[in-house]
């Protein structure tokens, strides 16, 4: 493919993504617009931002390389996906919206969290600002990953350099537009995604007729969802897989767009809107892999490269068979969009939470909007600076960062969200109680080998969200029904937002 094409189409698509964050920065006045974009976001908007800045650079290469690499029987992760999703838009978003609003207007997840339970000693505002910031450094390090790997694939160039030219151009328009920025961006982004899922795959499958069998020759069952890696599959396999959509209603990133919707009305557009696309992007992804299996020559597998299938797909299908290669050089900009369109939003996240949650929380309350807005973007650029790092190695796996990432905040936030949405009960110790034991059951799950030198994930195969989750809900129950009863005003705004009296 002609490097001079895609350097073109790389070139126009990071101006535009740079001009809209210059375009934003004249919106932001004040924290709340620069960490929640005012409140503005319409359905569309909301919806492709949502689901794009969820769908980080796995989509394209993670989910893709995993079924590449061990068949059909990876596709149950997408599954939980998918029903995590419809789950999360159908009773998170419109009752969190209103929640947030009624909450004093909470700007972040750990500032709702303390609104909600009226704590005045700030338990809850620590634990959740400090579990946001562990897990979301390795998040937005996956991302960084990835944008280094497609460098590094489509121009031949250094891992590093292409770590640095993808971390510069985010942190960029990041620090320019803030929330509003990001939205957009994910908007454009999110678009250029889909697009790409839909074509490529489609017309490899036709340059292969339809012919499927070439994905069998090392595995006869690898087109069989109830073999995984040649092996029939195992009931703990199928339910940490679909143990991925638990996550999806503790994810900061995600959560703060229907935050961030400005009507009742357009969330339920965005609804109709995020659902769709992600049953086509999830449905996609898993094509890409086996039809990738059968379409490339060699086995990526081997040479350690599963998670590059759709970059090499694209290459090979507009190289070879479809001279077009502007045309690839944009798809090959779909996984630059993915990568770029959580990224941003990992680092607006966790600087809204050092910022929002512990710099003006316990250290200085009163600063003028201005100040916020600077000290915001300084935190951006300290946060872009150490994920940079945990992303240097040129090894690291996309696949594995996320789950690490997306367990421990998923643990951490998800059933806490759950419950302060629909039970009465649930109170502050509570609260912390779930936060932090979710948090916890993670940390020791994934990152301590105390089982002969192995992790209790890597000895059990069980995910680390699946044990995390339950927990943490548990925990939540137990301490809430044994301590003090919430208060007749949270009960009073509970009630409100339950009956619909907050718009």
């Amino acid at each position: 493919m002609s490097t001079g094409w895609i350097v073109l189409s790389f070139a126009i698509y990071l101006s535009v993504m740079v001009l809209v964050g210059v375009y934003s920065l004249k919106q932001n006045n004040s924290s709340e617009d620069y960490f929640l974009g005012g409140r503005r976001l319409n359905g569309f908007v909301a919806a492709l931002s949502a689901q794009a800045s969820d769908m980080s650079g796995w989509l394209l290469m993670g989910l893709p390389g995993s079924i590449y690499a061990l068949g059909t029987g990876q596709i149950w992760i997408a599954v939980g996906l998918f029903i995590g999703t419809v789950l999360n838009w159908l009773f998170i978003a419109t009752r969190l919206r209103r929640y947030t609003i009624r909450a004093n207007n909470a700007v972040t997840l750990p500032q709702y969290f303390e609104n909600r339970f009226h704590d005045k000693k700030r338990g809850l505002l620590l634990v959740s600002s400090l579990a946001i910031m562990i897990f979301f450094l390795v998040y937005t390090a996956s991302a960084l990953a990835a944008g280094g790997q497609l460098f590094t694939t489509v121009f031949g160039i250094d891992y590093h350099l292409s770590l640095t030219i993808g971390a510069i151009v985010i942190l960029t328009y990041t620090l320019l537009g803030g929330f509003t920025a990001v939205c957009d961006t994910d908007f454009i982004q999110g678009t250029v995604m889909l697009v790409a899922l839909l074509a490529v795959p489609i017309c490899a499958y036709g340059l292969l007729s339809g012919d499927l069998s070439a994905a069998t020759t090392v595995d006869p069952h690898y087109l069989n969802p109830m073999y995984d890696g040649g092996n029939k599959i195992t009931v703990v396999s199928i339910l940490s897989q679909l143990a991925w959509g638990l996550g999806y209603c503790g994810m900061p990133h995600i959560l703060v767009r229907f935050m961030a919707v400005k009507s009742d009305k357009e969330l339920n557009k965005a609804k109709s809107v995020g659902i769709i696309w992600v049953a086509l992007s999830l449905f996609f992804a898993c094509v890409i892999g086996i039809i990738g299996r059968a379409y490339l020559p060699g086995d990526l597998t081997a040479s350690g490269e599963s998670e590059r299938v759709f970059m090499y797909m694209i290459i090979d299908v507009f190289t070879k068979d479809i001279r077009i290669p502007i045309v690839g050089g944009v798809f090959l900009c779909g996984i630059l969009a993915a990568i770029m369109s959580t990224a941003d939003s990992q680092l607006l996240v966790t600087a809204s939470s050092v910022t929002e949650d512990l710099y003006q929380g316990f250290f200085r309350k009163k600063q003028s909007d201005a100040k916020m807005v600077w000290f915001s973007r300084l935190v951006v650029v300290i946060v872009a600076i150490v994920a940079y790092f945990i992303a240097f190695d040129p090894n690291s796996s996309i696949m594995g960062l996320v789950s690490d990432a997306w367990a421990g905040l998923g643990a951490a936030f998800g059933p806490t969200v759950l419950l302060s949405l629909y039970w009465r009960r649930i109170n502050t110790p509570g609260a912390i109680a779930g936060i932090s034991v979710g948090a916890l059951t993670v940390i020791f799950w994934d990152y301590l080998p105390l089982f002969g030198g192995q992790t209790a994930g890597s000895v059990t195969g069980i995910y680390s969200l699946l044990i995390g989750f339950f927990l943490s809900l548990i925990s939540i129950v137990i301490v809430s029904l044994v301590t003090k009863e919430p208060t007749a005003e949270i009960l009073e705004e509970f009630d409100d937002v339950r009956a619909g009296r907050v718009r």
